[in-house]
Order: C-alpha cells, then structure tokens, then sequence
C-alpha cells in the first residue's frame, strides 16, 4: 500500500504523517506495534499515573486514548475499504472519550494487552485491503479520508504519542 497523497487527508494531520518513515506498510504497522509494546512495558510502575502537567492524561489514559483511536480509524478504514458511504463524523471527540473511562484500576499490562488485541485486529484489515480498496474514500463530514491515509494516520498518530512519551513523562 502507498502512502497517501497529501490531498487523501485533512492538511492539520500532516504532522502526523511527517512521522511515518518510508517503506511498507505493513512492515510499518507491525515494527509500530511492536515498539508501542516495548515502550510501554519499559515505563516504571511509579510512572504509571503519573501527569506532567495539570490536566494532562496519565501514561495509562494515554495508552486508553490510543486504543480508543486506533479502534475509531480501524473502523473508518473499513468503512472506506468497503465502499460504504455512510458520513461520519469528523472529529472523535478525544477529552469526551478520556471523560468516559476509568483506567484507575487497571494494570498498564492491561492495557497493553488491549491494544495488541486492537492492533492486530487493525493489521488484519489492512493485511486484506487491496490496492484499489485503500484508495477508496471515507465520507469524513469535514474532509475524505482515504482507507490507506487512515492507515498511515495511525501509525503516526502513535508515535506523536510516544515522542511526547519520551520529552514529557520519563
């Protein structure tokens, strides 16, 4: 699957797509989720439920807000990937999402579990999408969003997430 062209996705997600290196996708997707795993299972446990600031998640709502948005852009690469024209909304509502989830008592190796679980639901979408399929749209209210655009969007999105891991939690 090729990365998209600047035109498959909405221009403020550029920041997102700057971070995904060049070569295959899928051995993008899966070196991504293997780091993800590693870097989470190195946080020490005092780092847990920890904040850097007031008002910001902790390493355990992060990884939730990373699950919870790897399953909204799996789900929208679907919809584009097969065609379906139903509009979706824009923007997943991340603060309401974060709002309605308690994560206070789960384990980060929980959480962890989760999201090998999402992604690699998420890789086997994308490991049966045919070319043609990844260049179909998503019917995003505000923008289209290509299925393949989808799919680079979330391994950046991801490591947006793990950059701000290192700078600002540990």
């Amino acid at each position: 699957m090729q990365k998209p062209a600047s035109d498959e996705y909405q221009a403020s997600y550029q920041k997102y797509f700057d971070l995904v290196a060049e070569g295959d996708y899928l051995d993008l997707l899966r070196h991504n989720s293997l780091e993800t795993a590693r870097c989470f299972e190195r946080i020490p446990n005092a780092k847990h439920d920890y904040r850097y600031a007031e008002g910001k998640w902790t390493i355990k709502e992060l990884l939730m807000h990373i699950i919870d948005t790897e399953r909204v852009f799996s789900y929208r690469g679907l919809v584009a990937a097969r065609g379906d024209s139903t509009t979706l909304h824009y923007r997943m509502d991340e603060e309401l999402y974060a709002r309605n989830v308690d994560v206070s008592q789960r384990t980060l190796e929980s959480l962890i579990s989760e999201f090998e679980a999402v992604r690699r639901s998420t890789e086997m979408v994308f490991e049966n999408m045919t070319d043609a399929q990844s260049k179909l749209p998503c019917n995003i209210v505000s923008h289209p969003m290509t299925a393949r655009a989808i799919g680079y969007f979330m391994i950046g999105h991801i490591q947006h997430h793990l950059n701000i891991i290192e700078v600002r939690y540990l």
